[in-house]
């Protein structure tokens, strides 16, 4: 899933207090890349880990880097949701703001085979089998969250909780987690009013054919952003079902730093960092507040 342009947010990113990472058990979550790498057996410590540059961590992401993922295209400040968890990553691999150095490439040149001009790249990447067959993914450090979005001034407009929906007119694409989500967790009064395309669904939101639609967070983001006039997120739903993407950071195919990455990722969302980092910059700052 490509990132997309969002309106101009400013925060400052908390700090994060991470011990360096240690072999732990390994990870079980469907979304690690099953890379055993060099480290299966070693520290996952600066100067154990095969970086591209000694006692270096070298991160990529795309150019512009687009909010609420990064703050003012400036991945190196920690600002926005994927600056802040590389930072995490880096820092529970011991490696200081100092020792991590970024540089920007294209997304669809970091999916492609070959050699590759970083240590892991943060770009929102879905992590798909067909993608694994061409490079290695970390675990998992965001599940895609479904949304609520609407025109300023409609009927959802305003809406703090799925009960505040139930009575709308509500719509969602055919066959997606949105429409599955929009059935299951809001349980609308009528039956939802369900499209062939997500450009339909905005249509008729637009037309006031529908009160809201359901769509998916990051396409929320763009699509109130860039495409619908006067959108508004209404909000996230906490039960997004189990069919939404997987973002995983990238790293070249069997890369020996899979193994560490992995675990990084595992410790910050067991103890809630990756949590945290969620809350602050996908909910909080983006303005997209939790429905329940």
């Amino acid at each position: 899933m490509r990132r997309r342009p969002l309106p101009l947010v400013l925060a400052a990113t908390a700090a994060l207090a991470l011990s360096a990472c240690a072999p732990q058990e390994e990870s079980t979550d469907a979304g690690s890349s099953g890379s055993g790498g060099s480290s299966a057996t070693g520290a996952c410590t600066p100067d154990e880990l095969d970086t591209l540059e000694p006692g270096t961590l070298t991160i990529a992401t795309d150019e512009p880097a687009y909010e609420p993922w990064f703050v003012d295209d400036a991945p190196e400040n920690g600002e926005g949701f994927e600056s802040a968890v590389a930072y995490a990553v880096a820092e529970q691999l011991g490696y200081s703001e100092d020792d991590v150095t970024w540089t920007r490439v294209p997304f669809n040149a970091a999916i492609q085979p070959g050699a590759r001009p970083f240590d892991f790249d943060v770009n929102q990447f879905s992590i798909t089998e067909e993608r694994r067959q061409a490079v290695d993914f970390s675990s998992p450090y965001y599940t895609v969250s479904q949304a609520v979005i609407t025109t300023a001034g409609s009927a959802a407009d305003g809406a703090t909780s799925l009960a505040d929906l139930r009575g709308l007119r509500l719509g969602a694409q055919v066959a997606t987690t949105s429409l599955d989500v929009l059935t299951t967790v809001i349980a609308p009064e009528n039956d939802p009013v369900v499209f062939n395309t997500n450009d339909d669904a905005k249509l008729a939101l637009q037309n006031g054919q529908v009160d809201a639609i359901v769509v998916d967070l990051p396409t929320a983001f763009y699509i109130t952003a860039a495409e619908l006039e006067n959108g508004v997120i209404v909000g996230q739903l906490e039960d997004s079902g189990e069919g939404g993407d997987q973002f995983g950071l990238l790293l070249a195919k069997d890369s020996p730093l899979t193994d560490c990455v992995s675990r990084a990722v595992d410790a910050l969302r067991e103890d809630g960092t990756l949590a945290e980092l969620e809350q602050q910059w996908l909910s909080d700052v983006a303005d997209a507040p939790v429905l329940s």
